[in-house]
């Protein structure tokens, strides 16, 4: 089965895989790697002072990027289970896993109320 994004990259070692934990980390790699072409492009594109067909082709360009290459396309996921939602970002952790790691004492300095 040919490779389903168009360069290959390191598989996170750390975290549960799936499709969409693969999906995220290209578009983490993506991100990073046009990073400061897309912020040079948005300053020029919103900076008034700038002739308006210099602001015109910036803003061509930073819509004919690859979506993937845009930070809202980056989501927080759980490295224990790879769920997007409730993911509590000090831990990387969603509040499932959270809680079954508490509980069992897996995570130090962290108490469980309901005794």
């Amino acid at each position: 089965m040919p490779f389903r994004f168009p360069f290959r990259f390191d598989i996170p070692e750390h975290s549960y895989v799936s499709a969409r934990v693969l999906r995220d980390q290209f578009k983490r790699i993506q991100y990073s790697e046009h990073e400061v072409t897309r912020n040079a492009l948005r300053y020029i594109a919103r900076n008034t002072e700038l002739p308006p067909r210099a602001r015109l082709e910036a803003q061509l360009q930073l819509t004919a990027m690859p979506k993937y290459t845009s930070f809202n396309q980056i989501r927080n996921r759980c490295v224990a289970s790879g769920n997007s939602k409730s993911v509590i970002s000090d831990f990387k952790l969603n509040r499932t896993v959270f809680r079954d790691r508490a509980r069992a004492g897996l995570i130090p300095g962290v108490k469980v109320a309901s005794w």
